[in-house]
């Protein structure tokens, strides 16, 4: 009885396993077509907010909007700032030292890993992860306007960062955390690639209570930040 037991338990472990990757896989689908329709309506003159809103316009989204201040949005391309789809602004709650190394994690257009760029100076480093094609070209476009030296945007997802072991100073992340199935696995792979001693800066949606079972089934209410929410409590 107890080798039956065992079984059925491993194959309820390994079928919750696999319910994780299935969704995990749906909503990481969702998110590239959007991401990456986002990255494409700022190219042509728009923003990520409210649909195709004219680039002159204010975003109707009050979470996404002033949140980086006038000094800071002159010190990146416009687009970078369009691109913005984030809920905070991470380089306003991290320490950032010359020579630090620094990682986005979910980097879009490139706005906050631009402005640690300048905060790392010459000698230190800025990367940002992205998984979209769309938006890694619209931030590589934005690095080169913005002449930043030190800055690599790597394609890759968050949940297999391409980054040796002990790497980085400090990790931050704009409002993308949430939009993962297995957090866990990102911040295991956060800690990973940070150094002894390394800080993590994270700008991101947590709810208070339960959400209902129909709102984590809604992968469009992931793309909002809702569905994939962490509580308070984690």
């Amino acid at each position: 009885m107890a080798g039956a037991e065992t079984s059925m338990a491993g194959a309820d472990v390994r079928a919750a396993a696999e319910g994780v990757q299935t969704a995990g896989a749906e909503v990481r689908d969702v998110v590239k077509e959007k991401y990456g329709q986002a990255a494409l309506r700022v190219k042509q003159g728009g923003s990520t907010c409210c649909g195709a809103t004219p680039a002159s316009d204010a975003c109707c989204d009050p979470i996404t909007t002033n949140l980086y201040d006038a000094a800071q949005a002159q010190q990146i391309p416009e687009e970078a700032l369009l691109a913005s789809l984030g809920c905070g602004n991470p380089t306003a709650l991290a320490k950032l030292n010359p020579g630090e190394v620094v990682l986005d994690l979910g980097s879009g257009g490139g706005i906050d890993v631009l402005l640690s760029a300048r905060r790392v100076g010459p000698a230190g480093k800025a990367y940002g992860l992205d998984m979209t094609d769309e938006m890694l070209a619209l931030a590589n476009e934005n690095k080169r306007k913005a002449g930043a030296e030190n800055v690599d945007f790597l394609k890759g997802e968050i949940e297999n960062i391409p980054l040796p072991d002990n790497s980085v100073d400090v990790i931050i992340s704009n409002c993308v955390i949430n939009l993962s199935a297995d957090k866990g696995r990102v911040l295991r792979e956060a800690f990973r690639v940070l150094k002894p001693g390394g800080r993590l800066a994270v700008s991101d949606v947590v709810t208070r209570g339960e959400i209902l079972p129909e709102i984590r089934k809604n992968v469009l209410l992931w793309l909002g930040c809702i569905a994939g929410a962490l509580d308070e409590g984690e």
